[in-house]
């Protein structure tokens, strides 16, 4: 006999879990008086047997009861067998709710949860740029509020990188203007925070068109993120590097350059080192690596000059030199 409804929720992103498992535990009590049906598991003290106890109780004063177990990764393979076993012949009366943040959850227990008429959610966003502005233009169209373009586009660069803000973003602007709104740019704006991170492309890509404004720009925001300089000069040092990997090396394609650089997963990077190599050519290529170098000495305290101004000139003047 199958569960009510067995869920398990995954993620790498805890904001992203938490707000899916709110979602789920809604959907689930429903208009029942969470008093009556919701027992919630979580810190260090339960077991498993604690909540397969729980889920093996029938309702008293409801017709159902929704169990929700939190910080599941904590648990060994063998703790979970009595979670395991009770999926395979679940309470019908009891809606189950698993949290898995972080690391792969264990396969044993998703396949119990299918198998039991389950599903496990993935709290996750996606990967790819064009994923993940199909997930966000998914859940800004599922708000109550009524976003505008320009809102719309104005929310996706504040956010920039950490999408995983926006749950929080879209319950302040419902919370002020009311469900429902119409909203355009002026409205959002005050009520988005500082501005996210951004992911370390936008900085080469400003880089490559030779736009000096826009790599400074992109800067501030990853500095406002928390990145530190470090960081940054070694996503720069491992683009400039593809760069001079493929100086030579008759590389026409994409995957070819890939092939090349020896990727097997995205050839993203190969496409951009290889629009990189086209533009400066070798003797651009050359005067980038002294550059790196120039900059790599300078943060070991040569210069005496602030890191993050280090690397604010460097970035200038990589952009400089691809024009």
């Amino acid at each position: 006999m199958a569960a009510r409804a067995v869920r398990v929720i995954t993620g790498a992103d805890d904001v992203l879990v938490a707000e899916a498992v709110r979602t789920a535990v809604d959907e689930l009590v429903g208009g029942a008086d969470r008093a009556d049906v919701l027992d919630e598991f979580s810190g260090e003290e339960y077991s498993v047997d604690d909540l397969v106890l729980s889920a093996s109780t029938p309702p008293m004063l409801a017709t159902h009861r929704v169990v929700v177990g939190r910080g599941f990764a904590r648990f060994g393979a063998g703790q979970l067998e009595p979670l395991i076993a009770w999926l395979a012949d679940p309470c019908p009366t009891t809606a189950l709710v698993v949290e898995w943040n972080g690391g792969r959850p264990s396969r044993k227990l998703v396949e119990a949860a299918e198998a039991a008429g389950g599903q496990r959610i993935a709290a996750d966003v996606p990967s790819g740029a064009r994923n993940r502005r199909t997930w966000l233009d998914e859940r800004l169209a599922d708000t109550s509020l009524r976003l505008d373009a320009r809102a719309r586009q104005c929310i996706s660069e504040h956010l920039g990188d950490e999408l995983a803000r926006l749950g929080a973003t879209l319950e302040t602007l419902e919370a002020v203007y009311g469900p429902g709104a119409h909203l355009g740019p002026d409205d959002v704006v005050p009520y988005l925070g500082s501005e996210g991170d951004v992911p370390p492309w936008d900085l080469t890509d400003a880089i490559d068109r030779g736009d000096v404004r826009a790599t400074l720009a992109v800067l501030q925001r990853m500095w406002g993120a928390g990145r530190h300089p470090l960081q940054v000069t070694a996503n720069l040092t491992a683009h400039i590097s593809r760069m001079a990997r493929l100086d030579g090396a008759d590389a026409a394609t994409e995957q070819e350059a890939a092939d090349v650089l020896g990727l097997r997963r995205s050839t993203f990077p190969a496409r951009k080192a290889l629009d990189g190599c086209r533009r400066r050519g070798t003797a651009g290529i050359a005067r980038a690596v002294d550059l790196l170098a120039a900059a790599d000495v300078d943060l070991r305290g040569r210069s005496g000059l602030p890191p993050r101004c280090i690397t604010e000139i460097l970035c200038a003047r990589l952009a400089a030199t691809a024009r």
